[in-house]
């Protein structure tokens, strides 16, 4: 499995970029410190999505970035990124190891339990998702918190990416938490300046 030794993970939103460029919005969140991405744009088609993931890859291998596609298995090997992201409802991480063993597979936990499944057992990472109420994911089964975090840490050796209404204010406590790192939509790809916003937050890593 490849490691995954990622602290600031960016997860794309189109709309929550408000308008601006959304490559430029990428690019000033990886000037700013963030060493992952993940393309979700759920409401693209195939082809679109496959055209901005090809995009987005060639960004990214600007700066050496590894670039992870939700959901889309096809899209993540055509276009040769460094993995695929899926949740309870998608494609089965058993099904995607065999399939492409060398990808990063990140994997998100809906409860506790899931966790001595096979599933997560083959996943490079896992994924509590939200820690915190957000507007961005309404489909939730467990709002993790921080007490969410402390549980599940204790419980596998798994690198685990905290995402759900994480911020520069609160990035440190969960990280003390028990995460090894932090994705996040809005407090970056909504904020005034993107780069200053994940140099921050990065900067929130670092000194936990």
């Amino acid at each position: 499995m490849p490691a995954f030794n990622h602290k600031l993970y960016l997860v794309t939103d189109e709309r929550a970029c408000l308008g601006r460029d959304f490559f430029k919005v990428v690019e000033a969140a990886i000037k700013g410190g963030v060493d992952v991405v993940q393309i979700r744009e759920k409401e693209l088609p195939e082809k679109e999505f496959l055209n901005k993931t090809l995009k987005l890859k060639e960004l990214c291998d600007k700066y050496n970035i590894p670039l992870i596609v939700n959901d889309m298995l096809s899209v993540a090997m055509h276009g040769r990124t460094a993995g695929i992201h899926v949740g309870n409802s998608d494609l089965s991480p058993v099904m995607i190891r065999m399939q492409w063993p060398e990808s990063v597979l990140g994997y998100s936990l809906e409860h506790v339990d899931q966790l001595s499944t096979s599933h997560a057992m083959v996943a490079d990472y896992i994924a509590l998702s939200p820690v915190f109420p957000t507007a961005t994911k309404t489909d939730t089964i467990t709002e993790w918190g921080l007490e969410g975090v402390r549980e599940v840490r204790a419980l596998t050796k798994h690198p685990l990416v905290a995402i759900g209404n994480v911020h520069a204010g609160n990035a440190a406590e969960v990280i003390r938490a028990g995460a090894n790192c932090l994705a996040i939509i809005t407090a970056i790809c909504s904020a005034n300046d993107p780069e200053r916003a994940a140099s921050v937050i990065r900067n929130e890593i670092e000194r936990a």
